[in-house]
């Protein structure tokens, strides 16, 4: 079951520069960074009232986000769902015809399994599944 907005990810052609503007100009305290291999990102999180703000950028200047920086520039890249139940949520949406890029969960940052649908399902909107370690209270 969907549980609540975990975050919003902006695409950054240069991540230094925005995690000093995210920090710095608006006052947002930087949580973190961490690669994802498996997205190809490196990403910075800022926590703020009960969601967060994670910036992406291509890992190794490689990955999907590489294409996306190129066709559009920075900007709003997809909305992250919490979820408690990945695996149903994905059969659940699939059979109500949204197309998933993955068949099955892959693994995110801070532990998390996530699965993302197709914009083209969701109206132009990159949407991510993520479920938590069950110990997570984050």
């Amino acid at each position: 079951m969907i549980l609540s907005l975990d975050h919003i990810a902006v695409a950054v052609p240069d991540l230094a520069k925005a995690i000093q503007r995210y920090a710095e100009d608006f006052g947002i305290a930087l949580q973190g960074t961490e690669d994802v291999p498996s997205a190809k990102t490196s990403t910075a999180f800022f926590p703020i009232d009960g969601t967060r703000i994670e910036l992406i950028h291509p890992l190794n200047g490689t990955g999907p986000v590489v294409k996306f920086l190129e066709q559009r520039g920075g900007g709003l890249h997809h909305l992250c769902f919490r979820t408690d139940d990945i695996e149903a949520d994905m059969q659940r949406l699939s059979a109500k015809g949204y197309r998933f890029l993955s068949d099955t969960p892959q693994p995110g940052a801070h532990g998390t399994r996530v699965a993302f649908i197709h914009p083209k399902s969701t109206d132009g909107v990159l949407i991510e599944l993520a479920e938590h370690p069950k110990d997570a209270h984050g």
